[in-house]
């Protein structure tokens, strides 16, 4: 009875430890765990990592709602915690970005920008390229919200992503980046995402050889080593 309960126990503690595993994924966001929000529809936020303020909601909200009734171009933002394993910020917001406009009448004068909060990931997807040129998107990316997602600042990041797009979207002309004066020291350093990445792989193959050695050890403790 002795050696049945320990056996029992170990792979208990095994079972555990492959749940841990997958506590991760539970938190993770994919497409299909976001509401469906149609062309027209009066919806402009979708703030599933609960990382932005209310007031700042309310801000982009007014904004963006008066950019689609001047000019009928309209720009939605999704903040998320976690993206699916697998998945990376440019195929999650193409995919988003089909589901809510399938079809090519609705995804005329749409506009999505997406960030992830783990990896401080963005992607930028738009049928108004007349105004907002890929070379306008590609510099919103990299140097509008750069800056305040270096230190975590995702309110004035929105915001100064919103102001500038909704002024290019607007016929207005593009204000560019904020002008922030900052040293930018070249370096060899991972990216939070190629460390996630990596510090995932490394706890998954642990806690998998973990699962597999501790009920042999258990098992071999009670009932004997061969040979002996």
């Amino acid at each position: 009875m002795r050696k049945v309960n320990a056996i029992i126990l170990s792979f208990s503690f095994s079972l555990l430890l492959l749940f841990t595993m997958g506590i991760n994924s539970a938190f993770a966001t994919g497409v299909y765990d976001l509401p469906v929000i149609n062309a027209g529809e009066d919806i402009w936020i979708v703030d599933n990592a609960e990382a932005i303020s209310k007031t700042t909601e309310s801000t982009l909200d007014n904004e963006l709602e008066d950019l689609a009734l001047t000019t009928g171009n309209e720009v939605r933002i999704v903040v998320i915690n976690r993206l699916d394993y697998g998945e990376t910020i440019d195929t999650f917001t193409d995919e988003l970005f089909s589901q809510w406009y399938p079809t090519p009448q609705e995804q005329q004068n749409q506009t999505l920008f997406v960030l992830d909060t783990l990896t401080n990931r963005t992607a930028l997807r738009t049928q108004v390229t007349s105004l907002l040129t890929p070379e306008i998107t590609d510099s919103v990316l990299k140097e509008t919200v750069t800056v305040p997602l270096k230190n975590l600042q995702y309110n004035q990041a929105l915001i100064d992503m919103s102001d500038r797009v909704v002024a290019v979207l607007s016929g207005q002309e593009d204000p560019g980046p904020p002008q922030v004066k900052e040293i930018n020291i070249e370096g060899t350093f991972a990216t939070a995402e190629e460390t996630d990445d990596r510090n995932a792989t490394i706890w998954m193959v642990v806690l998998l050889g973990l699962a597999t050695l501790i009920p042999m050890v258990t098992y071999f403790w009670y009932v004997g080593f061969p040979g002996n």
